[in-house]
C-alpha cells in the first residue's frame, strides 16, 4: 500500500486490489479518528479526508500506515441491497444482444443472478459502479453516440461494469433495465449505497415497477 497526499486536506492510499482497499475502508469505518471526516473508496484506492486544523499529512500517512488490511469475508460482506429491475425498459438489450450473442432472455438472467460489488460512487450523486460482470457480459462497447438524457432508475452496463443512474443525466452506457426505486435525495441527505455494499437485481415486470415507482430503497442487511 501506498499513502500519497491528495491536495491539502486528504490522503490517498493505493491498495494491491479491490478487496484490499474495501477492507482498509471497513476497518477505517468501524472506529475512525476524531479528526477524520470522511473516507472514499474508488477501485484500489482509498481517500482520507481530515481536519487540518487538528493534523497533518505526516501524522495522517503514518497512523493510515498502521490500519489493518486484513479480514474475513464478513468484513468485506458490507449490506445487501436487492433492487428491482423492469428489463422491459432496457432501450439496449438488442445492442448487447448483437455483441454478446446471447438472447434477451440468458442476458436477464445472468445480469439478475449475479451479486455485484459497489466499487466506486461518482459519475453523479450516489452513482454506483457495480462489478464485476460475469464474462459473458463482459466486453459491450458503450453507444457510438451518448443519449443527451437517461432516465433516473436506468441500469446500464458497459466494459467489465453495470451501474444505476441514480439521476436523470446523460450518458452512454447500454441500457438494460430501469429501477423504479429512488435511491438518492440529495436535499435529505439520502444516500442509502456505499461503497462495499453489495447490489443483487431483481426482475419485475411493468405493473410491478409502476406500483413501486418513487419508494426508497431498503437495504436488507
Amino acid at each position: 500500500m501506498t499513502i500519497q497526499p491528495l491536495g491539502d486536506q486528504a490522503a490517498i492510499a493505493y491498495c494491491q486490489d479491490e478487496d484490499q482497499a474495501a477492507l482498509l475502508v471497513a476497518n477505517l469505518r468501524r472506529l475512525p479518528p476524531a479528526w477524520c471526516i470522511d473516507v472514499v473508496q474508488a477501485y484500489v484506492s482509498v481517500a482520507l479526508y481530515y481536519d487540518v486544523a487538528a493534523i497533518d499529512f505526516i501524522q495522517v500517512a503514518d497512523w493510515l500506515a498502521t490500519v489493518s488490511t486484513e479480514g474475513g469475508p464478513s468484513a468485506l460482506a458490507g449490506r445487501m441491497h436487492v433492487i428491482p429491475c423492469c428489463y422491459d425498459l432496457g432501450l439496449d438489450l438488442e445492442r448487447v444482444k448483437s455483441q454478446t450473442g446471447l438472447s434477451r432472455e440468458v442476458i436477464i438472467e445472468i445480469h439478475s443472478a449475479s451479486v455485484y460489488s459497489v466499487f466506486a460512487i461518482g459519475f453523479c450523486p450516489g452513482f454506483p459502479y457495480l462489478g464485476y460482470l460475469p464474462h459473458e457480459l463482459t466486453g459491450v462497447s458503450r453507444l457510438d453516440s451518448p443519449r443527451l438524457t437517461v432516465e433516473e432508475g436506468s441500469v446500464g452496463l458497459t466494459g467489465r461494469q453495470t451501474g444505476i443512474y441514480t439521476q436523470t443525466r446523460p450518458g452512454g452506457w447500454n441500457i438494460v433495465g430501469r429501477t423504479p426505486l429512488q435511491l438518492v435525495d440529495v436535499k435529505d441527505e439520502y444516500f442509502p449505497i456505499r461503497t462495499g455494499d453489495r447490489v443483487r437485481f431483481s426482475r419485475i415486470g411493468l405493473e410491478e415497477f409502476n406500483r413501486l415507482r418513487g419508494t426508497r430503497l431498503r437495504p436488507e442487511a
